[in-house]
């Protein structure tokens, strides 16, 4: 079983020392879905939600999280980042919006918590934009989809099994 890399010997919360590790391309895609009632996709996808565009918006806050990161997440190291991509799709068979985020850095740590936070934001952002016409709206899904880089190697999420 794999240790947490965040606590010490005693179990107490630390920042981890990647000082020795190499600087390597390191990349991470993470995912989230805002489902909504149709008539809310519907007024999204027209364009007339009371606070404008709720996809554009999304995609901007989601960029602006992941810069942000290690201000909003204790023991994350600030990185360079070298790419942040914000994609939101609908999805009428949710009904809803589809989130994806794809971060990118070369580094001695890696982008997982930048891709997810993007797509938390992104999907918080969404609900904040469209939440006068659906209260009722739910985040769900928000997970790491694959990562690459670093001495843990690949990682690629298996399909959703619900």
């Amino acid at each position: 079983m794999a240790s947490l890399t965040h606590l010490d010997a005693e179990g107490s919360a630390r920042m981890v020392d990647v000082s020795g590790k190499a600087a390597t391309a390191r990349e991470a895609l993470a995912e989230g879905r805002v489902a909504m009632a149709p008539a809310t996709l519907d007024l999204i996808l027209s364009g007339n939600a009371k606070k404008g565009d709720v996809m554009g918006v999304a995609r901007l806050a989601g960029i602006m999280a992941a810069k942000r990161t290690h201000e909003l997440i204790p023991l994350c190291h600030p990185l360079m980042l070298t790419k942040v991509e914000v994609e939101v799709v609908p999805d009428p068979a949710l009904p809803g919006l589809h989130v994806t985020a794809r971060a990118k850095t070369t580094g001695q740590t890696g982008v997982e918590m930048e891709a997810l936070t993007a797509v938390s934001v992104a999907c918080l952002t969404i609900y904040d934009m469209a939440k006068a016409a659906d209260r009722g709206m739910r985040i769900e899904g928000i997970r790491l989809l694959e990562k690459s880089g670093g001495a843990s190697g690949h990682f690629r999420a298996e399909p959703p099994t619900d």
